[in-house]
């Protein structure tokens, strides 16, 4: 069976925002507490500089090799071509 279409798929998530909308634009009271977006951090966000922190020295390194590779190539099609 085919998929539904980009065009089918747009026109059902305009419906379903507006009728999301229409709901509230009823309601007069504050969102309730699952709708109102979370105001601490979650404790699975982790700081992984530390973790990794010889990523940056080594894609220098990486770059620097490529760099180097490139150049080399450069140099020989004008020398053998």
């Amino acid at each position: 069976m085919a998929k539904k279409s980009r065009l089918a798929k747009a026109k059902h998530r305009a419906r379903v925002a507006k009728a999301a909308q229409e709901g509230r634009s009823q309601q007069l009271g504050p969102l309730p507490a699952e709708i109102q977006s979370p105001t601490t951090i979650s404790p699975k966000a982790q700081d992984f500089t530390g973790r990794y922190q010889y990523v940056i020295p080594e894609v220098k390194r990486i770059g620097i090799i490529a760099g180097a590779i490139i150049l080399v190539i450069i140099i020989l099609s004008f020398v053998l071509g």
